[in-house]
């Protein structure tokens, strides 16, 4: 095994989710890529970018969510552990697969809020959707352990 591939939403879960998959990279002695991705804003899509304060706001969350990936990063560096942060913008699902195939992932590692049935069949799973399209090894990491 030679890269690791850890998506995280930063909720309760991506913790535990960067913690496991620190674990498995130091053990395997393989590379680490930490990837958040920001779903656009639904006002951002489209031809007009909205008013100055919803601008203000969408820069500040995503600069906030780069600093948190990279305070990780260099504390796994730290560790000993080669590693990669990403914070790219794009649809969750397809953008993780593209980076599986990008960077020849051999692992992805994700959590999993465990919401119902009802709340994934309204609303998806971003596991559910890597799970069902991918060809590598997926471990789940569930938010209440």
């Amino acid at each position: 095994m030679k890269n690791i591939l850890a998506p995280i939403d930063f909720s309760d879960v991506s913790e535990k989710v960067i913690f496991q998959a620190a674990e498995l990279a130091k053990e395997f002695s393989c590379k680490l890529w930490l990837l958040h991705v920001a779903s656009p804003e639904p006002d951002f899509v489209g031809y007009t970018v909205g008013p100055q304060e919803e601008r203000n706001w969408r820069a500040l969350t995503l600069h906030n969510e780069h600093r948190y990936i990279q305070e990780k990063a260099l504390f796994l560096e730290k560790e000993g552990i080669k590693v990669t942060p990403l914070l790219v913008e794009g649809e969750t699902i397809s953008t993780i697969l593209e980076k599986i195939k990008k960077f020849d992932i051999d692992m992805v590692i994700m959590g999993t809020h465990g919401h119902g049935k009802l709340y994934t069949l309204i609303v998806g799973s971003v596991s559910q959707g890597v799970l069902q399209k991918t060809t590598v090894p997926v471990l789940l990491v569930p938010a209440r352990i």
